[in-house]
């Protein structure tokens, strides 16, 4: 009695539902932001270039047509079948007799179809979801601190996936009392591959880490093992960082990772490029590179859904953008610095969807 009790007070009701729904506003946004990512998903880039070259009449006709040709192919057969019975019946003028029982209206008979076509991509569509939203929790599990405590250093790690899940890696190891591990990563891709991939990443870095002075040595073996257990033509860039408390050395090697940035009082600048990303080769040398950070300077590292990240006009985030917020920002502590970033490109993406996901890691000597 108590639970079902507790299933009707749990229950909001249709009314009160559709209620909150109407007075809830904003919809014609969300319609517009629907119908974006409806032809992103359905329509083709190869289409889209043949609509812009099309009048209007005929571009929605065009469109309105691949629009329903994609949407029907990607249905399973049975459910393509019962889909065009949907449409025959709602627009068939004839009756059925089943049994004893005569069927005058088809309309209804083929919006029944129609609407159990519908139920059963929703149920797909969520099982989906639950799937992807375990798949979020266990990505958050493994997720380092935000601020990890280094002597003599600011620190601010930050991810955020496009989707449920992504394929960007920010870490913190506490290799020794003497040595402490920051690792940022970015597999191809988006989605439930990119994330099962990175965790495999992730659990290989964790488990070398410690084995390997050299960092050249230890970002080579990581590889070898990308490449032996990845799958073909999948690649991931890596950008590992040591750091030592109270010393101003930063050792780092970098596989085909964005360029980190250094924030001084000269200004902003681009470290050098490193070698080939990870999966790429079996058999690839890294350099190891190490630079000095005098107090109150900041290394900037940043995945490409920084750079890439892009407003409903089209026009992406940049680089120009970034140096120059980080030439005006760099005299804050770590996570000051990460937060401000992450709130400008938030303002200037709008409510355009992300494309890919976002990474920062910033290290500021104190």
């Amino acid at each position: 009695m108590s639970n079902e009790n507790s299933t009707k007070k749990n229950d909001p009701g249709i009314f009160n539902t559709i209620r909150h729904d109407v007075q809830s506003g904003g919809h014609f946004d969300n319609i517009r932001r629907e119908y974006r990512e409806l032809r992103d998903f359905y329509i083709d880039t190869e289409k889209k270039s043949r609509l812009v070259e099309m009048n209007v009449i005929k571009r929605w006709i065009f469109f309105v047509w691949w629009l329903l040709k994609s949407m029907f192919f990607k249905l399973t057969p049975t459910r393509r079948l019962l889909l065009l019975l949907g449409i025959f019946f709602t627009n068939a003028g004839f009756a059925i007799q089943l049994g004893n029982a005569r069927i005058n209206d088809n309309n209804l008979l083929g919006g029944i179809l129609i609407l159990f076509v519908l139920l059963l991509e929703l149920k797909d569509k969520l099982l989906a979801h639950s799937e992807l939203e375990s798949g979020r929790k266990v990505q958050q599990a493994l997720a380092p601190e935000r601020c990890p405590q280094v002597s003599g250093w600011s620190l601010w790690l930050y991810t955020r996936p496009a989707n449920e899940v992504g394929g960007d890696l920010v870490d913190f190891l506490r290799i020794s009392p003497e040595r402490a591990g920051l690792i940022m990563a970015d597999v191809a891709g988006k989605g439930l591959r990119a994330a099962l991939l990175t965790a495999k990443l992730q659990a290989t870095v964790r488990a070398l880490a410690s084995d390997h002075d050299s960092l050249s040595a230890f970002c080579s073996k990581v590889n070898a093992i990308f490449h032996r257990d990845s799958l073909p033509s999948i690649f991931a860039s890596l950008l590992y960082i040591e750091i030592k408390p109270e010393e101003n050395q930063i050792r780092f090697v970098n596989a085909g990772h964005m360029p980190p940035l250094v924030i001084s009082a000269q200004g902003v600048k681009e470290l050098s490029r490193g070698e080939l990303a990870l999966g790429l080769s079996n058999k690839t040398d890294y350099s190891e590179q190490t630079i000095e950070l005098q107090r109150g300077e900041v290394l900037f590292a940043y995945s490409d859904g920084l750079t890439e990240g892009c407003n409903e006009a089209g026009e992406f985030y940049g680089t120009e953008r970034l140096t120059k917020l980080l030439s005006q920002i760099g005299h804050f502590d770590a996570q000051h610095i990460g937060e401000t970033v992450t709130n400008q490109l938030g303002r200037f993406v709008g409510d355009a969807r992300a494309n890919d996901d976002l990474s920062l890691l910033i290290v500021k000597r104190l």
